[in-house]
């Protein structure tokens, strides 16, 4: 098993949500990642006020929701990947997966502004995907939006379209206040 999720880890670093952005135009350019990687480095990406412990994501309604101390405090509306119902069964299926997971890994990203990594796949899934014989994916992440809707004038457009790859997308904005207030470990729930 510990073959697999060193595998299922490598194959993460060379992946995610990739660059076919379906029916999305985009257009070349990229995000700064300088001041992002600042942050990291000095380590305020949790702020300890805001922090939250647990995520749950809704499929079917599109949302995602902060929680701390049992209590709901922030919603954000999401896109999912471009193949939404059902679990991740295999890599390529363009789902996003159904289950509880972690946050394992922030990363500065130069196409999707900030990057949250998910640690889908979980022991269960790649058993499950190795008894049809499947390779079960990897690098789902919680991104932002690709750099040509940097300012966010397009949110609307993209968070009424499910465009990713598997990824959970959700505007800058809202990765502005994810971002401060998650750290690895935390749950991310998700549901049908």
């Amino acid at each position: 098993m510990k073959k697999y999720l060193a595998i299922a880890a490598l194959a993460w670093l060379f992946s995610g949500c990739g660059s076919n952005y379906g029916n999305l135009k985009y257009v070349e350019g990229s995000y700064d990642t300088k001041e992002c990687r600042q942050q990291l480095s000095l380590g305020k990406e949790y702020l300890d006020k805001k922090g939250i412990d647990r995520i749950v994501v809704e499929k079917k309604n599109r949302k995602m929701h902060l929680y701390r101390g049992g209590k709901k405090v922030e919603t954000f509306d999401i896109s999912l990947g471009k193949n939404p119902d059902g679990h991740k069964l295999q890599q390529g299926d363009f789902r996003t997966p159904i289950g509880t997971y972690r946050i394992t890994i922030k990363k500065c990203h130069p196409k999707y502004y900030r990057m949250i990594n998910i640690s889908y796949p979980n022991e269960s899934d790649i058993i499950e995907a190795h008894k049809r014989g499947n390779n079960p994916g990897s690098g789902i992440t919680i991104h932002a939006q690709p750099f040509w809707n940097a300012d966010g004038k397009g949110d609307k457009y993209t968070l009424s379209k499910d465009w990713t790859n598997g990824c959970i997308a959700i505007t800058n904005s809202a990765m502005k206040v994810l971002w401060e207030s998650v750290k690895n470990g935390t749950i991310i729930e998700i549901k049908a």
